[in-house]
């Protein structure tokens, strides 16, 4: 590995898994590591394994890292431009190993690089959604107390507010500037007349690299801390196991970097493997996206449900060849979905269910061993149950809460949600699942939206899958609402496709239609249509918001 400065010492702010136990609140999670891969040694670094070793060591050097309808980067290309915007963050922003350091942009090149420079240098990285308002990001700055931002100039506008809004301490954050190239304080001209070499920073594999947010689908977001254990255990657990990408793909997606979905599949993971990551000029529409597919080759494919059901009606008119796997996270897969996306192009979704506090994927299964309705199995390296109130495994086939346990878990900054989340060493995503005696996992519903109506359990996504197969539907979201008579009833939202009529003529063809296909009890006795459904940035649906006014 390249060089390592140990004279670089902890800033007051330089978080360590050590010292975390002061800083959550409740228990923190037990790490299991199953095999050898998973034992990171102790002064393992993020970058340093990923980019520094690349190059050094792994031959992937002359590889294309990092694409675009502009430029391509190598490996070492890529190298050279990390390492000279770290000499920015220390040398003229004076930042100090463990000091964090906000990032707002778009997903791009500059943040990709950005990303891995702060990482580098130590500090810990605070990526952000790039809608997040003023309002929102001041709840971040509170949280994470940065000492740096680095702001697409195009953004930056709401974080100047978010900053004004959090007074004296915040306004000491000093603001770095990227895709500005006519001014002289723009990061890349900044980062030009540094050296292109930079000694990756000498701490311990259990220091903080970043601290990820929550995508708020049920209120206030929370800071997972995630170290370079972390992340470095998150790569040789799902991509290996079930993706198993190789040096020659190219990889294209659309979660945000900031999203941990998206910082895996479109950064850390396909740096594991010498792959290569397109990153596009203007955010994807279902119609671009299947058209930047074809153009560049794409092999590999990372977006949300509801992306994909979009994209299907394209990709059908046109094939695919280059395109080999498609993954599917962020929020439940409908079986309606999966089956179209088939039909459109031939290919067999990978599914998954991760977390933001465990970082990435731990339940999901490679196309060939694709059960229907099934998320898929437990990814080597993870154990998971489903279990009840008490935390005792109930009998396959039956519905409970979801607990897992590996080399990865949730460790909140500062939050009494921590107790609720981390129970006697095991993470409770707080998932609703049932196991069934092959190992399968099938997603019933958030746990807070199980919908128990006249004594009967109703998962909400069992019925939106059953509306999405109906042809006159395009989008739709289902909730249960308190009824005097049963308790709940389920209630339907719902988002029709053009020239379809939203009377009560369709309302009953929708009742019957759900009916038809599922018990009885779970159709929804009330309809209400949507010019659109509330969603978070991820593409997640925000039950919580039409549970409010539902």
């Amino acid at each position: 590995m390249e060089g390592r400065d140990p004279s670089n010492e902890p800033s007051e702010m330089s978080d360590n898994l050590s010292a975390i136990r002061t800083k959550v609140l409740g228990q923190l999670p037990q790490f299991i590591y199953l095999s050898e891969e998973y034992e990171i040694s102790s002064d393992a670094h993020t970058v340093g394994e990923l980019l520094d070793e690349a190059v050094a060591t792994k031959g992937y050097a002359s590889q294309v890292m990092l694409r675009s309808d502009r430029v391509d980067f190598t490996y070492a290309e890529s190298l050279e431009r990390v390492n000279r915007i770290a000499n920015v963050l220390v040398t003229e922003c004076g930042l100090k190993p463990g000091d964090r350091v906000l990032l707002r942009g778009s997903n791009s090149i500059g943040f990709a690089l950005s990303w891995l420079a702060v990482v580098k240098a130590g500090g810990v990285a605070v990526a952000t959604m790039p809608l997040l308002r003023a309002k929102e990001l001041r709840d971040i700055l509170d949280k994470a107390k940065p000492t740096v931002a680095i702001c697409d100039a195009a953004l930056r506008d709401e974080l100047d507010q978010a900053i004004v809004a959090c007074g004296a301490i915040a306004a000491a954050i000093e603001v770095v500037i990227y895709n500005r190239a006519d001014a002289p304080d723009d990061l890349g001209a900044r980062a030009e007349k540094m050296s292109a070499e930079f000694a990756t920073h000498a701490g311990s594999a259990d220091d903080v690299a970043m601290l990820a947010f929550t995508s708020g689908t049920t209120g206030t977001p929370k800071a997972a801390m995630h170290t370079h254990r972390d992340l470095l255990c998150a790569c040789n657990a799902w991509p290996k196991h079930v993706l198993k990408a190789t040096s020659e793909d190219i990889v294209i997606g659309s979660p945000p970097l900031a999203f941990t979905f998206g910082l895996g599949g479109l950064l850390l993971f396909p740096m594991s493997v010498g792959a290569s990551v397109y990153f596009p000029s203007k955010p994807y529409t279902p119609e671009s996206m299947v058209q930047t597919i074809r153009d560049i080759g794409a092999t590999i494919t990372y977006t949300a449900p509801t992306f994909y059901r979009q994209m299907a009606a394209f990709a059908k008119d046109a094939p695919l060849p280059s395109l080999k796997k498609s993954v599917s996270a962020g929020e439940g897969l409908p079986d309606a979905t999966r089956t179209l996306w088939r039909e459109a192009t031939g290919i067999e979704m990978t599914d998954g269910i991760g977390a933001t506090e465990m970082f990435h994927i731990f339940i999901s299964s490679p196309p060939e061993e694709v059960r229907r309705g099934a998320i898929g199995k437990v990814v080597p390296g993870y154990l998971a149950k489903v279990v009840d109130d008490e935390g005792n495994e109930v009998p396959r086939g039956t519905v409970g809460k979801l607990a897992v346990i590996g080399p990865t878990g949730c460790k909140y900054l500062d939050d009494p949600r921590q107790a609720n989340y981390v129970k006697h060493g095991w993470n409770y995503p707080g998932d609703a699942f049932l196991q069934d005696e092959d190992g399968y996992f099938f997603y019933q519903a958030r746990a807070d939206d199980m919908i128990i109506t006249s004594g009967y359990n109703v998962g909400g996504p069992e019925v939106e899958d059953a509306l999405l197969k109906h042809p006159a539907v395009a989008e739709c979201g289902v909730i249960g609402k308190p009824d005097d008579e049963r308790g709940m009833i389920v209630k339907a939202f719902v988002v029709l496709k053009p020239s379809y009529a939203n009377d009560m003529n369709m309302v009953k063809t929708l009742q019957d239609h759900v009916k038809a296909m599922l018990a009885p009890y779970k159709y929804p006795r009330e309809i209400e249509f949507r010019n659109a459904l509330p969603r978070t940035e991820t593409g997640k649906l925000q039950r919580f918001k039409l549970r409010a006014e539902g």
